[in-house]
């Protein structure tokens, strides 16, 4: 996953890949430390022409709040450059797994 630090960055990233997977979170928020690996790990077994992004939101609060982002975690995910859908708070692996698989099996197949 790459950290992000910029919405230009950010913006370029979504319009130049296929799929993406935003992953906005705060150092002291629990359940953002807790789940990273998890997503990580699940990106990069399941999902490998995704591109996966990190966004701190604790320190670039702005560009959290250019995309409607007020809680910590928050994964929006996009394919085709349209945000597809977001999950928020309490975030399951397996449920983000299948919603992505779903639109992921569609383009990539």
């Amino acid at each position: 996953m790459k950290t992000i630090k910029s919405a230009e960055e950010l913006r370029n990233t979504v319009e130049s890949n296929q799929a993406v997977l935003v992953y906005f979170y705060n150092d002291s928020c629990a359940p953002c430390v807790a789940l990273r690996p998890k997503v990580q790990e699940m990106m990069d077994a399941n999902f490998g022409k995704m591109e996966s992004l990190f966004v701190n939101a604790g320190t670039y609060p702005e560009l959290s709040a250019s995309y409607n982002v007020f809680a910590s975690p928050t994964i929006i995910v996009f394919f085709e450059s349209k945000e597809t859908f977001r999950v928020s708070k309490y975030v399951s692996t397996q449920e983000l797994e299948s919603k992505i698989q779903r639109y992921y099996d569609i383009l990539f197949s």
